[in-house]
């Protein structure tokens, strides 16, 4: 028995440049975080030569083609097992439509879960790169590339796009800084979901047809390297502006990212003592993420009282095997 542990994450600003679309056009840049909610896989070796998945649903099928989850089945192909296992999954949290990079997770968590099991040991930039793959490349969905590679590398990162790759880089801070920033976040559950591709969609189309959206995504990618040599002086005191601004131009790139509900409870906690704030992913629902100083929480906590706080800590590494048997 094989079990992988693969963190789930926020990202703070410059979302939307990672997708070949505007990649291509000029360098993206995002400042994400991997956090301590994870995604647990379980694979063991069956009793027969069947392969049983087992996720909202079970299938037990004879062949890899038979699979309906397309994760699943694109992940047994890569690694190159045929049949005769046991594959499960455990989320921290509601792992469908709530913005924190779920299924980018799945797949570098069951990949690195399957290479464990046939005894090869893959690192966190091939976890990545592979798990593009499958979702981008094989399986067409609209999305970016940040998502699988801060649930393999982990940690706090300023993560560069262009034609030529993807570049990791660490943002070298305090520890002290971190656990400040820390403090003063806030995400709270919205209990609604959407599906991101259809989002993605149009500002993927928007980002091919309109110079306009284009010079949007180059502000935010500016507000991902303000965002970055911030944090490198130990400053976070302007952190909730550069969220507010990223927040105000993520809207303008597509419609349902925001909606009069998520408007209403953004000015609710801004009211109440926010700096700044997002809705997490694509947008449309899931989790909304504010900063505030530590002294205001409980007062945006009540500002919002039909909504579920959560807090969360920073992820100093990424996917990782937790168990071996």
């Amino acid at each position: 028995m094989i079990i992988s542990r693969t963190p789930l994450r926020i990202s703070f600003v410059g979302g939307g440049s990672d997708i070949q679309t505007y990649y291509n056009y000029k360098s993206g840049a995002v400042v994400s975080t991997a956090i301590d909610k994870y995604i647990y896989i379980t694979v063991n070796k069956k009793f027969d030569d069947k392969i049983r998945a087992s996720y909202s649903k079970t299938e037990i099928v004879d062949k890899i083609s038979e699979l309906n989850h397309e994760l699943i089945r694109e992940c047994l192909k890569i690694v190159g097992i045929k049949g005769g296992i046991e594959i499960t999954s455990i989320s921290d949290i509601p792992s469908e439509g709530t913005g924190l990079g779920s299924s980018s997770s799945y797949v570098v968590g069951l990949l690195n879960a399957l290479y464990a099991y046939i005894g090869k040991y893959v690192n966190a930039e091939r976890l990545a790169r592979e798990a593009c793959g499958i979702e981008i490349d094989i399986l067409k969905k609209p999305i970016g590339k940040q998502d699988q590679y801060i649930a393999a590398y982990g940690g706090l990162q300023y993560i560069q796009f262009n034609s030529y790759g993807v570049y990791v880089d660490p943002i070298i801070c305090k520890n002290e800084t971190k656990l400040e920033l820390e403090k003063r976040l806030l995400m709270f559950y919205t209990g609604l979901t959407r599906s991101a591709n259809n989002i993605l969609a149009v500002q993927t189309k928007n980002l091919e047809s309109s110079e306009g959206k284009r010079k949007l995504m180059e502000k935010m990618v500016d507000l991902a390297k303000k965002t970055r040599k911030t944090l490198s002086r130990n400053s976070i005191d302007s952190f909730g502006e550069l969220l507010h601004q990223n927040w105000i131009l993520k809207k303008e790139m597509a419609q349902g990212v925001s909606s009069h509900e998520i408007d209403n409870w953004y000015k609710k906690a801004i009211n109440a003592g926010a700096t700044g704030g997002k809705i997490l992913g694509a947008g449309g629902g899931g989790f909304l993420l504010f900063y505030a100083p530590t002294e205001k929480h409980k007062n945006i906590i009540k500002a919002l009282s039909n909504l579920k706080p959560y807090t969360c800590r920073f992820e100093p590494q990424g996917s990782k095997i937790i168990f071996v048997n």
